[in-house]
């Protein structure tokens, strides 16, 4: 059976990276096109998994970004790794413990500006009641009205009481978790 990881943790971080425009209107996430992903490693073999719901409140405009408003929730029900057994573990309590804790939160507190389209998201990252500072590095795109938020950032598991009990012992699952993220926007003036 493969093991549930702390892959929401990451995934909410990086999407909450990924929401970054230039119109100073609100910009509107679009899910179809959108994913967040994470890795981690079971008895040291990689661990692909995702959230498949998501949303997000952004406002962002590339001039001032100093003054952008991001907001992140993630379904941590909807995690999935891709295999029926380790899909029915991910929401009992020792993992993401669904019913006391259906979302993971981001917000942000500081967007600085990297050059070249890159940025810093710093904020508040909060899964199962725990809250840490995450800085999170993105990149935007741009083509045929979408802007495109990419990017990708590491977390311990454990420091959000990820795979708790059992599962805390690092030699079965691996406490480092990467978080990749791709986030489709539309709403934003030219980069």
């Amino acid at each position: 059976m493969k093991l549930p990881s702390t892959l929401a943790l990451l995934a909410l971080s990086a999407a909450a990276l990924g929401f970054s425009g230039s119109a100073l209107a609100q910009q509107k996430l679009i899910p179809g096109q959108s994913s967040i992903s994470f890795v981690t490693k079971q008895m040291g073999v990689p661990l692909d998994g995702q959230f498949k719901k998501f949303d997000a409140q952004i406002s962002f405009d590339t001039a001032k970004p100093e003054a952008a408003k991001i907001a992140f929730t993630v379904d941590t029900g909807s995690a999935t790794l891709g295999a029926p057994e380790s899909d029915a573990e991910l929401p009992k309590a020792p993992w993401f413990n669904v019913p006391k804790f259906p979302q993971a939160t981001f917000q942000s507190g500081a967007v600085k500006a990297l050059g070249g389209g890159k940025y810093q998201i710093s904020g508040k990252l909060s899964i199962k009641g725990n809250v840490k500072d995450v800085d999170v590095p993105v990149a935007l795109t741009q083509a045929n009205g979408i802007t495109t938020a990419t990017g990708q950032f590491a977390l311990k598991r454990l420091t959000f009481k990820i795979g708790e009990g059992e599962w805390a012992d690092t030699s079965m699952v691996a406490d480092d978790v990467q978080v990749k993220f791709k986030l489709a926007l539309s709403g934003m003036g030219k980069l």
